[in-house]
């Protein structure tokens, strides 16, 4: 099974000129608490409810360029489950922006793989180390 047969494609974002409320404002009449940040079709970061919050409020910063995570980690539709989950737990992160042809197509989640039986496994796998703290060096 590939990541297209799981995704969402009808995914919302933001642009890197946005400001927090209307960010914020998207996510709640969404009900999510993330998306990605698109310039001409690409994703440019992802920005998550607690940036806002952590970031953007408490850090007194004004726009989503200035608070979203700009090393974002994406992945192929035509990627396995499993590489997928892969990707989740090295980079720590539960949801994968999918781009084909540097074009944003759908989003992966971590729940959207856990409810495959055949991945379950690799979803639990994915949980385990994405909730991790990261380790000092």
């Amino acid at each position: 099974m590939r990541v297209r047969d799981v995704m969402s494609t009808n995914v919302q974002s933001c642009s890197n000129q946005d400001n927090l409320e209307t960010v914020a404002q998207k996510m709640q009449s969404l009900n999510v608490g993330s998306l990605p940040v698109v310039e001409n079709g690409q994703v440019v970061g992802m920005v998550t409810d607690r940036d806002l919050a952590i970031r953007g409020i408490a850090g007194h910063q004004n726009s989503i360029s200035q608070v979203a995570s700009h090393n974002v980690v994406t992945c192929s539709p035509d990627a396995s489950l499993e590489e997928a989950a892969a990707l989740m737990s090295q980079n720590q992160v539960r949801r994968l922006p999918v781009v084909e042809n540097g074009q944003l197509v759908g989003i992966v989640a971590l729940g959207d793989l856990a409810v495959r039986e055949q991945s379950n496994e690799s979803a639990g796998g994915a949980l385990t180390n994405i909730s991790k703290p990261d380790q000092l060096q």
